[in-house]
Parts: structure tokens; C-alpha cells; sequence
């Protein structure tokens, strides 16, 4: 019964490869079979239920592809390369840094900014020996080197604030104890971004979720991007959907966003996590890119603000990270091994999500899976790197 299983997902992901034309020359297609053999068989192992893989070459659309099954529980549903996932940190960038950088350049901030210029309760770090202050900015917290810790359960801020709502939330992240000076050591930290959207928030007046699809997915055509589409009723959205993890006896998350923060405390709209979307929808984003900004007669935007997205800061060296996306840290291991090392943005989600991008080589690697479904146990790591490595080779 499982050879049979894996022989209809192998043969079910050929059938949704969409590979012809002049776009195979952009790519070696013997290579590319044995990518598609290593995400096969990470899908047997039970790694995964299922993926898509999605390449772009020079501004086309080289290999898309479905592989396995985009839910097995409660029921069996076969994936297509058309599947909308919940992207969980990739939200930080595809949301919260497209919209904190298309604020910037129309004067909304200034990246040295203080954090309390926007968030008056926000503290400072200070000294422990001298009592002096130093101010975390808001560039801090885009790099990760605020000194905030990395994550908080939310169980914690609803015993101490009580509500499980998100200006709670922002209270606690206010006041709770900061790990280092600014710039002096790297966090990853999902409490960084969930600043930044409140940060966003109280300088535009909108949600993050209003911002971003107002001025970066709708503008853009990414027509399937979208947050909170089960409470926001997007039935087109919500029939494509990739479930999660296992909620209960009979269903898993559907539409709701898998992160705890996210989910329970922000209600969806949140800058660490919440966006949902799909292979295309993230091409789309990967060809703006490759023309510094602009796609289809629509700049998103300004070629220096593109750059000045991708590049580590002049300070920032050290803990190898750019606006929003990493480069060169200790969580760049999805990018692989034979992408340009300074030249290539990245970023994984904790739900399988993977976006990789080599500016100088203009190739763009989008890997979207759902491991946590139906439990959180599977494993991408070792997979996205290797399938990152020969996707690399393969480029002609």
C-alpha cells in the first residue's frame, strides 16, 4: 500500500511540473531530477506530507512543481503547485520588511530611529553596572540585534497582563528585561518584528495586514497573499490552503496562523508571522526583485531602497544579517552552499517555508511545505539545503 501511495505522489507531482518550453533552458533538467528525488523521498520518511518547489531564472518562471500530498489528515487531498500555505517567519520579510521599507522611503521613519519615538513605553537598554541607556533602533530590531530575547509564550503575557490581546502583548515586550547592548550580540527574535508592525502601526494608522496588502500584494498581483483568510472569509484563498498542525481529534489549522504569538495573542495580524501564500504569488515577488523593485510597469519599491534592503549594514557586520533577511548568520543554512555568499537574501518559516534569493546570479528558490502537518515533528533542513545546492548547479 505505501509503494503505491509514493508511486501516485511521484506520479501526481509529474503531472503538476510546469517546466516546457524555452524555460528548460534555463535550467539542467537531469539535475533537477534529482531534486525532485530528494524531495520524493523526504516525503516518504514521512518528513513531510508533501511540496512545492518553484525556480526562477533571470525573470521567468524556470520549474514549478507540486510533490506528494498537501493534507493527509482528516483527509488525503493530493498538492498542487497552486496550494496556499501559511508561511510563518517568512511573513517577516514578505510582510512586515516589504511594508517597513516602503514606509521608509516615503518618510514614515528613519532606520536610526529609537523605538520609543513610536512606542513611548519602550525601553531602552541601560547599563547594569553604570545606569546609562542606550537606545534600540529601529534598524536593531530589522537585524535582530535589539537585545530582545527570542520568543515569549503567550501563556506567560496572559498571566500577567491578563488579556490575550495584542496591545498586552506589546506591553510585556515593552518592559521585559533586554539580553545585551544593541549591536553587541545577534538574537533571532520573533519579538523584534512583532515591535516593528506596532511601530508601522502607530506611525500609518493601519493594521500591518491593511499596509501590506494594500501596498505590497495587491499592487504587486500576488492575488493569493493575503493574512487571516479563515476569519476574513477568502474563500478562494481558503480552498487552496495547506493545513497545518493537528488541533483537535477531527481537524488541523486551516487558514489560522500556526504560530502561537501570532495566533493567540495578535489574532492573525502580526509582524512575526501571519501571511499566507503560494509558489506564484512568491515568483512574482522574486522577479520585482530581480529588477531592483519593479514588475509588470509597477515599482514597489525605489532601486536604492532595494539595495539598501538586500546589503548588511555598515555596523551590522558581525551578525550577518540585512533589513529584515539574512545573509550570512547562523540561520542561513537554506540558501545551500554554491549561492553567492554576500549577494544572497534568505529566510525559512518554522512551518517549512523557505525564500531564497542570489542577487548577483538573479535566481530565486522558493521552497514551500507544511512539515508540521499533521504533527510537528517533520524535518526540511538538510532537504531545502541540498535541494538549494542543486538547483545552483543546475543553472545554465
Amino acid at each position: 500500500m505505501k509503494k503505491f501511495i509514493l508511486f501516485f505522489m511521484v506520479a501526481a507531482a509529474a503531472a503538476s511540473c510546469c517546466n516546457c518550453g524555452k524555460k528548460t533552458e534555463l535550467l539542467d533538467m537531469k539535475k533537477m531530477a534529482i531534486a525532485d528525488s530528494i524531495i520524493n523521498a523526504s516525503i516518504a520518511k514521512d518528513d513531510i506530507p508533501g511540496a512545492v518547489l518553484a525556480v526562477v531564472v533571470d525573470g521567468q518562471t524556470a520549474y514549478m512543481k507540486a510533490y506528494g500530498n498537501k493534507s493527509v489528515f482528516p483527509d488525503t487531498i493530493p498538492m498542487s503547485t497552486e496550494t496556499v500555505f501559511d508561511l510563518a517567519s517568512c511573513s517577516k520579510c514578505v510582510g512586515t520588511t516589504m511594508s517597513m521599507m516602503h514606509l521608509l522611503e516615503r518618510g514614515g521613519y528613519r532606520l536610526t530611529d529609537p523605538v520609543n519615538k513610536y512606542i513611548p513605553e519602550f525601553e531602552n537598554w541601560k547599563d547594569p553596572e553604570t545606569g546609562d541607556e542606550t537606545a534600540i533602533t529601529i534598524q536593531d530590531l530589522l537585524t535582530h540585534a535589539s537585545g530582545l530575547p527570542s520568543y515569549v509564550s503567550p501563556q506567560v503575557v496572559i498571566d500577567q497582563c491578563g488579556v490575550a490581546d495584542p496591545d498586552s502583548l506589546m506591553r510585556y515586550i515593552c518592559h521585559m528585561p533586554r539580553l545585551y547592548k544593541p549591536k553587541q550580540d545577534y538574537t533571532y527574535s520573533c519579538l523584534n518584528f512583532i515591535t516593528l508592525q506596532n511601530v508601522l502601526q502607530n506611525i500609518t494608522g493601519k493594521k500591518l495586514c491593511e499596509y501590506a496588502t494594500e501596498n505590497i500584494f495587491k499592487p504587486l498581483g500576488m492575488n493569493h497573499t493575503c493574512y487571516n483568510p479563515a476569519s476574513e472569509n477568502n474563500e478562494e484563498v481558503m480552498a487552496l490552503i495547506a493545513p497545518t498542525e493537528k488541533k483537535d481529534s477531527s481537524s488541523c489549522f486551516m487558514g489560522e496562523v500556526h504560530d502561537p504569538l501570532a495566533r493567540v495573542m495578535n489574532h492573525g495580524n502580526s509582524g512575526n508571522a501571519g501571511v499566507f501564500s503560494c509558489a506564484e504569488d512568491l515568483c512574482t515577488l522574486a522577479k520585482a526583485f530581480m529588477n531592483e523593485g519593479e514588475i509588470n510597469g509597477y515599482r514597489v519599491l525605489g532601486k536604492l531602497t532595494y539595495r539598501k534592503m538586500i546589503a548588511i549594514p555598515a555596523g551590522y557586520e558581525h551578525l550577518g544579517r540585512a533589513l529584515g533577511w539574512d545573509v550570512r548568520s547562523g540561520y542561513a543554512h537554506n540558501k545551500g552552499n554554491i549561492f553567492s555568499n554576500d549577494e544572497t537574501i534568505c529566510h525559512t518559516g518554522y512551518t517549512g517555508t523557505s525564500f531564497v534569493y542570489d542577487h548577483k546570479n538573479k535566481v530565486a528558490v522558493i521552497w514551500l511545505s507544511n512539515r508540521v502537518h499533521p504533527y510537528d515533528d517533520g524535518e526540511v533542513s538538510s532537504t531545502r539545503a541540498k535541494v538549494a545546492n542543486i538547483i545552483a548547479g543546475a543553472v545554465l
